[in-house]
């Protein structure tokens, strides 16, 4: 399913015009992404967080060159589904299947 997709299936269950789901979706991603960046996490109760994990510094190896780097502390974005929303998954069936 693309970002099309689910603005097409929202409009077409709440009656509201493609163009403001699509601004309201686009707005919604750019708060999630500012506030990730801003070291904020958001909870959605029933749906899940969107949270940073720390990784710690290390050093890699780049193989072809035969050399060490320093990969320094970092963060990277990480979604948790909530346990209602992992449930909901593990129930569901298997349209493939079906």
């Amino acid at each position: 399913m693309t970002k099309a997709d689910v603005i097409a299936e929202i409009s077409s269950k709440t009656g509201i015009d493609k163009k403001d789901v699509s601004e309201t979706l686009e707005n919604f991603f750019q708060v999630v992404k500012d506030n990730l960046a801003n070291q904020e996490n958001i909870y959605v109760r029933g749906f899940g967080s969107f949270i940073n994990k720390k990784r710690a510094k290390k050093i890699a190896r780049n193989i072809s060159k035969n050399t060490s780097i320093t990969i320094e502390e970092h963060f990277v974005p990480s979604f948790k589904p909530a346990k209602v929303f992992i449930e909901q998954v593990k129930t569901s069936t298997d349209p493939a299947k079906a």
